[in-house]
């Protein structure tokens, strides 16, 4: 069933996970004739690096077998679209791309890369880079066209839609940012959530024993474990993390 621009708007605020939100995107880009997707968004970017993948907000509908060279092997760092997005802020057709190609200034590595995407026929499409507020924060997505579309069909799709396309996945990009992302191997319990959030508070350790009815070395092993799960040394860094991971601070579902 095709949704109006508004009531695919209205459906996005409905889910309260990332991967609900996710599901929505996937099947109105297809609509578009966008039907493979692959979104990336780091709070810990760099001057050389988007930081470590575990810490990143990554969605593809992408074959696996692809996702593995292009994510595993550390490709994306080096592809035309990616480093266009770490740049910029807007779209930008993939035009770009055999632009390069015909001049002669694509590396090796870039060229291993068109190589891959035509492996798995990704031959058209858009990029979408968004506007965030901190240095540290750059979120972007490639638009991938179903097979048989070229460059110049897609260009024409974007001559047509692109307004509301980009309307959408900017929306799109707000809604998954606000919400809870577990990066790491374990995700927080609601006790080791409630320590951190009091912790956030400015409470001492013998307060939040008192509020959580707890021992003090009750709410100690509770934050020790949240640091684990984390994957940070200190309790300050557990709070900073959590927080930018939106884990802590949320309305239960």
């Amino acid at each position: 069933m095709t949704h109006s621009v508004v009531e695919h708007l209205e459906r996005i605020l409905e889910p309260l996970t990332i991967e609900g939100v996710w599901s929505l995107h996937v099947e109105k880009m297809a609509e578009y004739g966008f039907d493979r997707l692959f979104y990336g968004f780091t709070r810990f970017r760099t001057a050389r690096s988007f930081g470590d993948t575990d810490d990143m907000i990554i969605l593809s509908n992408h074959k696996q077998p692809y996702l593995d060279e292009y994510i595993g092997k550390g490709l994306y760092n080096h592809a035309p679209m990616v480093a266009w997005a770490a740049q910029n802020v807007g779209a930008c057709s993939w035009r770009l791309i055999y632009d390069m190609m015909s001049s002669g200034t694509m590396t090796e590595t870039e060229r291993r890369i068109v190589e891959l995407n035509h492996r798995y026929d990704i031959r058209a499409g858009y990029a979408v880079s968004f506007r965030d507020l901190s240095v540290r924060a750059k979120g972007a997505i490639g638009l991938c066209a179903r097979p048989g579309l070229s460059q110049d069909d897609v260009d024409a799709i974007w001559e047509e839609h692109g307004r509301e396309i980009l309307l959408i996945n900017n929306y799109t990009h707000l809604r998954i940012t606000s919400l809870p992302f577990e990066s790491s191997r374990r995700a927080l319990t609601p006790r080791q959530r409630e320590a951190l959030e009091w912790v956030g508070q400015g409470k001492t350790m013998q307060d939040i024993a008192t509020i959580m009815g707890l021992t003090p070395a009750t709410v100690e092993k509770h934050l020790r474990l949240a640091r684990e799960a984390l994957e940070v040394e200190t309790t300050a860094q557990a709070v900073l993390k959590a927080s930018i991971q939106n884990q802590i601070f949320i309305a239960p579902n």
